[in-house]
């Protein structure tokens, strides 16, 4: 093997400047072949960057497949297997981006407030320049994503937390941010809705902003109970009176 390693070097010393010997490249044809190689998009660089982007598919399909099975089945329920069956993917790759079925979890609460953030910046309620406008329209908003079965329109991180909330930290504390990440937006509309209309009012924007997480949450438990959105539609209606009566007053310099 010496010896042909060997040989093979010799070659490539002495056809250096015209040819190949016994089909391998000399210095100059290997050095020009690259450079056309990555000229042409099939360069080093470019096959490092197709591999990351397909590492990247391959883990955002997991991601997807976990918001999908969890919501579905349950943090508890849900197996590694199920994942990779759902995400089309083998279980080495599910490994090779995870180390466990809880660093999946935790992943994919951060991954969900990725998305729904997305979701609502986009969402039409932001339109009205009265700020308690904005609010009455968050909550017909919520109502309105009522759609599909149970799991598709109930919340992955409240149906994680109510499950590992003692048992699993990191996932508590995942879905912690992700549900007071949200209320901290919707806070900002109700305190410049309090500051026009309710400035001498006892309660704060915040404990109004995680009521309103909490009647929401709540409302997916009873749609899971009873399978299907008509009572949580019904108890975001309850929310929106309750929102209304809070603000009953006349507006601050009226």
């Amino acid at each position: 093997m010496a010896k042909d390693a060997a040989t093979t070097g010799s070659h490539m010393g002495k056809g250096s400047r015209s040819r190949t010997r016994g089909g391998v490249q000399t210095g100059a044809q290997a050095s020009s072949a690259e450079k056309s190689a990555e000229g042409s998009g099939n360069g080093p660089a470019t096959r490092a960057a197709a591999k990351a982007e397909e590492r990247h598919r391959s883990k955002t399909r997991l991601l997807e497949a976990a918001l999908s099975v969890i919501r579905a089945k349950g943090y508890t329920a849900t197996r590694v297997e199920d994942v990779c069956e759902a995400a089309d993917l083998t279980k080495g790759s599910f490994f090779h981006h995870f180390k466990s079925k809880e660093e999946l979890a935790v992943a994919a609460a951060d991954y969900w407030s990725q998305t729904t953030d997305a979701l609502f910046a986009a969402a039409p309620y932001h339109a009205p320049s009265d700020p308690l406008e904005r609010v009455l329209a968050y909550v017909d908003f919520r109502k309105e994503i009522l759609a599909g079965e149970v799991p598709e329109f109930t919340c992955l991180v409240g149906t994680m937390v109510q499950e590992v909330y003692e048992t699993v930290p990191a996932i508590r504390d995942a879905c912690d941010r992700s549900i007071s990440g949200h209320a901290a937006e919707v806070e900002k509309d109700i305190a410049a809705a309090k500051a026009l209309y309710a400035p001498d009012a006892t309660w704060t924007p915040e404990s109004l902003a995680l009521h309103t997480q909490a009647v929401i949450q709540g409302s997916f438990i009873l749609a899971k109970a009873r399978m299907g959105a008509e009572v949580a539609a019904q108890s975001l209606d309850h929310l929106r009176a309750y929102v209304e009566m809070l603000f009953a007053q006349p507006r601050k310099g009226d």
